[in-house]
């Protein structure tokens, strides 16, 4: 039986919280379980839903998630100086994770970037094995299921991130000014470099009127 890989991300346009990576093996009776419990993609999905779903899908599947810390997240994009760089740095991780623990006939990946970024980043299991990049990938049942993992653990962990600075930290990139600027008052400048992606125009922005 046809098994293959798919691969997605949440937390690339939040200002806060971590960037998460998961990867869901499927086969085709995977792939109709995952539909009966409702499985598509998770930005059509109340958060609810999305930690419900998630936990079915953990009993269904073979999976991995990798959690990038706005502090190590701020490092590698230092690093890669390149936000797709760092994305296919993570999908190779996920996926040469998961290729170890079973044979796999292909990988789905959402396309984020020109192909060739993630493929110059596949480690030495993943890059024997045929990799897809398409654009909406999120309509293959195995990329839909992994963007409902990724979705998941970016709620969980933006929760925990904010029950230990005292503060809700919002979702997106929009109407998150406030919250920052609440933050550097009580903390100090280091803050946001525990609880942000720093390189968004919003750390700027609230630097200079901080000053």
């Amino acid at each position: 039986m046809v098994k293959w890989i798919g691969v997605d991300e949440s937390g690339k346009g939040d200002y806060f919280g971590f960037l998460v990576i998961a990867g869901v093996i499927v086969d085709k009776e995977k792939e109709k379980k995952l539909r009966e419990i409702g499985v598509k993609d998770s930005k059509n999905m109340m958060d609810s839903t999305v930690m419900r779903t998630a936990t079915k899908i953990k009993k269904q599947c073979k999976w991995e998630v990798i959690r990038i810390s706005p502090e190590k997240y701020n490092i590698l994009h230092k690093k890669f100086k390149n936000l797709n760089k760092l994305l296919a740095w993570g999908h190779a991780r996920t996926i040469e994770n998961l290729v170890k623990k079973e044979k796999v006939d292909f990988i789905m990946v959402d396309k984020f970037a020109d192909e060739k970024v993630l493929k110059s980043m596949l480690f030495e299991h993943s890059k024997k094995i045929r990799l897809e990049q398409k654009v909406r990938a999120e309509r293959d049942m195995a990329v839909a299921a992994a963007s409902i993992l990724a979705r998941a653990e970016f709620l969980r962990t933006l929760k925990a991130l904010s029950l230990e600075v005292g503060y809700k930290l919002p979702k997106g990139a929009t109407h998150v000014e406030d919250t920052a600027k609440a933050l550097l008052k009580k903390y100090d400048d280091k803050i946001l470099d525990y609880v942000a992606k720093k390189h968004f125009k919003t750390t700027k922005k609230v630097m200079e009127k901080k000053k």
